[in-house]
């Protein structure tokens, strides 16, 4: 009898230990693949369920940063009642919500085991990894450029960067932004502790990180998500006296930048073209689509105010409203802009709970060291962001966000539970 109890909790340490394996590879995936990144959610699924603390996950629905995600996804789920679409593009809309389930399950897990640093090495070790192979590509595909293959009725116009191995520039370069932020804090961490190599070393690393991001590949949002980024890495570390030199210390490197790296000009200037064309030309651009987008998401937002008009009716909306000509054409099934994503379908009752668990996620890592800044730079960097996208409901970003708050919360609740331990 004790064997086989001896056995029974061998076999559940042993599962509980893999669910935190499998919890961490799907941040090591996420820079790599998006295949790779849907398996590895699956299979944690399946090591977690049979470990499942079900007392523990009660007490995180009980706390803003479990329970909201819940109520945010009941939300979607009562707003398919009055959406005026079919069952399929109700439940098509509600699929964007899945994924914040899994908020609470990772805070009971991670707030039982402890093992979140395990998260910030395993994704800053898989970004390093894509780091170097970005600077060979970078240098291969500048002395040997890719030449696409002529195929009649095939569209060849695919942008091919050098520097992105693998997925695409936006996903990249946000991932390394990330990486130059929390490699910086742990840099300045090391250097007050008088550890002077490691922090040259993370410092040297955060710069390589931060180099490839500005001269190499950049997206624009997260060009517009560095000053605030910059901002709360000085008030985090130098509380309010240091922001002010940190943000001018800032605007001096991003002078010195903007003189040196013709791409990043190009990036920035590009963006201002294309919404000066579609102003004055009505031309179809990147930007334009997204301000034709956004003027209409205003009209919808106004005709339902309160509730939306429930989920899944987003391209339902925007094919009442084509225009003729330009990208007012363009029949969306995203307005690029994670408020209106939500306004749209929930009304300003579902941004009141997509803004209160923003809130609340940053309200968990207003401490915690190392990884509350991590934990911090995930959500700072996903609100701001979606300014410009609907980064949440978006595959790569939205898993992101998802296991990094729930392993890195469940962390810091971890650490806060045993602050009174030491302290007693």
């Amino acid at each position: 009898m004790d064997g086989t109890l001896a056995a029974t909790w061998f076999d559940r340490a042993r599962l509980e230990r893999a669910a935190d394996l499998l919890a961490v590879a799907v941040l090591v995936s996420i820079p790599w693949s998006t295949t790779a990144t849907g398996v590895l959610v699956v299979l944690w699924l399946v090591a977690f369920a049979p470990t499942m603390d079900w007392p523990a996950v009660r007490r995180e629905l009980w706390t803003p940063a479990g329970g909201l995600p819940v109520l945010f996804f009941l939300l979607a789920a009562v707003g398919m009642l009055w959406a005026d679409v079919s069952w399929r593009e109700r439940l098509g809309g509600l699929d964007s919500f899945h994924r914040l389930l899994v908020i609470p399950l990772l805070l009971a897990q991670f707030r039982r085991s402890g093992n979140g640093r395990w998260a910030i090495y395993g994704f800053f070790a898989s970004c390093t990894v894509l780091l170097v192979v970005s600077y060979i590509h970078a240098v291969w595909r500048t002395w040997y450029p890719l030449a696409l293959p002529i195929i009649p009725g095939v569209r060849t116009n695919v942008p091919i960067f050098p520097g992105v191995p693998v997925k695409e520039y936006i996903l990249q370069s946000g991932e390394f932004q990330l990486c130059a932020f929390a490699l910086a804090y742990a840099a300045v961490e090391a250097w007050r502790a008088q550890r002077r190599r490691l922090a040259f070393g993370l410092g040297l690393l955060a710069c390589a990180f931060l180099a490839n991001f500005l001269y190499i590949v950049s997206g624009k949002t997260a060009l517009a998500v560095m000053p605030v980024l910059v901002a709360l890495f000085g008030l985090r570390l130098f509380d309010w006296r240091g922001v002010i030199g940190v943000v001018i210390a800032g605007a001096l490197v991003a002078a010195i930048v903007w003189f040196s790296s013709p791409y990043l000009r190009w990036r920035v200037t590009e963006g201002w073209s294309q919404i000066y064309r579609y102003q004055t030309q009505n031309e179809d651009t990147s930007a334009g689509e997204r301000l034709e987008f956004w003027k209409k998401s205003l009209r919808f937002i106004a005709a339902a105010p309160l509730i939306g008009h429930g989920t899944g009716s987003i391209t339902q909306q925007f094919s009442t409203a084509v225009g003729t000509s330009g990208p007012s054409t363009i029949i969306s099934e995203n307005p690029h802009q994670q408020t209106f994503t939500v306004a749209i379908q929930l009304g300003l009752l579902g941004v009141a709970v997509l803004y209160a668990m923003w809130i609340a996620h940053l309200v968990l890592f207003r401490a915690g060291g190392l990884v509350g800044w991590c934990g911090l730079l995930v959500v700072a960097q996903n609100i701001v962001s979606s300014l410009f996208n609907s980064y949440l409901f978006d595959f790569t970003q939205g898993w992101l966000y998802v296991f990094g708050v729930g392993i890195l919360g469940g962390a810091i609740l971890h650490l806060r539970a045993r602050e009174p331990a030491a302290s007693g």
